[in-house]
């Protein structure tokens, strides 16, 4: 699914740049996808334009979320998202680039993606579509770290 997903992403500028559903899933089929696949992101892709539609963002977005705030996670959320993937979007929303309704957003496609727990590579990808389906663009260093293989990374 999440290779339907980047082919998605990297052919279509934005969101409301992509195609109705039905006709996306003829040009995915086209470009050599498996059927299964196809389904598994459409039926996704279709619950993220639904929360982004259902969704507004302040523009600006705030630097950052209220002090006085705390997102406390299921169990549900915690066994299928895992420590590494609840840190990395606790990193992005205390760095100031993803606002709470995003946040929330974000989260809810994470529950929908198969996995147990859902890898980094797979929500960097989540939080990506979001970004899109928002018609938003991460800055860049934010885009580099969502992008970054970190699997080659050497630490200091």
């Amino acid at each position: 699914m999440f290779e339907v997903l980047v082919f998605v992403y990297e052919n279509y500028w934005r969101g409301d740049a992509c195609p109705e559903l039905h006709q996306l899933g003829r040009k995915l089929s086209a470009q050599g996808f498996e059927a299964e696949e196809i389904q598994q992101a459409l039926a996704w892709l279709d619950g993220l334009n639904f929360a982004a539609q259902s969704t507004q963002l302040p523009d600006p977005p705030p630097a950052a979320p209220s002090p006085d705030s705390m997102r406390v996670y299921s169990v549900a959320e915690q066994d299928h998202l895992g420590a590494q993937c609840l840190g990395f979007v606790s990193f992005l929303e205390s760095a100031g680039v993803m606002p709470p309704a995003m946040r929330e957003i974000v989260l809810d496609r994470a529950m929908a993606a198969p996995g147990d727990p859902v890898s980094i590579d797979d929500l960097k990808i989540i939080v990506l579509m979001v970004y899109w389906s928002m018609g938003r663009e991460p800055d860049a260093l934010v885009l580099d770290e969502l992008c970054d293989d970190t699997a080659g990374r050497l630490a200091h």
